[in-house]
This record gives C-alpha cells, sequence and structure tokens, in this order.
C-alpha cells in the first residue's frame, strides 16, 4: 500500500510547489504544511511575521473568509533549488482578481524559504497581451 508520504517524495518541487498552493487555497491549510513545509522555514510576506506559525493562521484565515477562492496556475519554473508558480488568484469566482508571483526555496525535498508578490488584475489595460 502506498502511503501518502511516498506519494509525496516522488514528486517534483515544482509539483509539491503548486500542490502546496492548491490544498492553501482549497483551505486545506494545515494539510499544506504538515506535507510540504520544512523545519526552518521562514517567508518574506510583509504583512506577517517571517515564521510557520504565524504564516499559516493568516491564510487559514484568509481561506474561512474566502471559501470560493479560486487559483489557477499559469506557469511554474523550477531551477536547482528554487521555483516560481505565476498565478491567478481570485477570492470569488467572478472576481477579476489578483496576478500572483510565489518563489519557493527547497532543501532536503521540503520548502524553507517562500516570497509572494501580487498585482490587482486591472479592469481595463491597453496591453493586446493581458495581464496572463
Amino acid at each position: 500500500m502506498t502511503t501518502e508520504n511516498q506519494i509525496n517524495s516522488s514528486l517534483t518541487q515544482k509539483e509539491k510547489a503548486v500542490s502546496f498552493l492548491q490544498l492553501v487555497a482549497s483551505g486545506k491549510v494545515r494539510k499544506a504544511y504538515q506535507q510540504y513545509i520544512g523545519p526552518d522555514f521562514c517567508h518574506h510576506n510583509p504583512y506577517f511575521h517571517g515564521d510557520a506559525d504565524s504564516l499559516m493562521q493568516a491564510m487559514e484565515q484568509d481561506a474561512a473568509g474566502n471559501p470560493q477562492k479560486v487559483l489557477e496556475v499559469k506557469l511554474a519554473v523550477e531551477e536547482n533549488d528554487l521555483v516560481t508558480v505565476y498565478s491567478h488568484v481570485r477570492q470569488k469566482p467572478e472576481d477579476l482578481g489578483f496576478a500572483v508571483v510565489h518563489i519557493f526555496r527547497f532543501e532536503d525535498g521540503k520548502v524553507v524559504e517562500l516570497w509572494d508578490v501580487g498585482q490587482a488584475v486591472p479592469e481595463e489595460s491597453p496591453n493586446e497581451n493581458g495581464i496572463f
């Protein structure tokens, strides 16, 4: 019988980063942390303390307040110990949402560092290529 840990260990870092984001967006924040976050995790979101627990609690509060959240991965790139994921995130399906970039750093198959930046999707733009 295959265990969840065996399945997770066979995933690429890129697949782990995407799975982490999908779990968080679907409200399964603690499961995401248990599966993918390393013991020495830190993050660089300027709105919360830099430890794992502070960000996890903020993600849980966001998930509780936005149960219809939609995360659509547009691009994921892996190079060495870094994975970058570019996504369209909407709090509700009908929202314009945000273009969000998450940068993950891995050690021993676990996320040990995370950066994220976002930009609101504008209602109108002169750029014919769009934000995505």
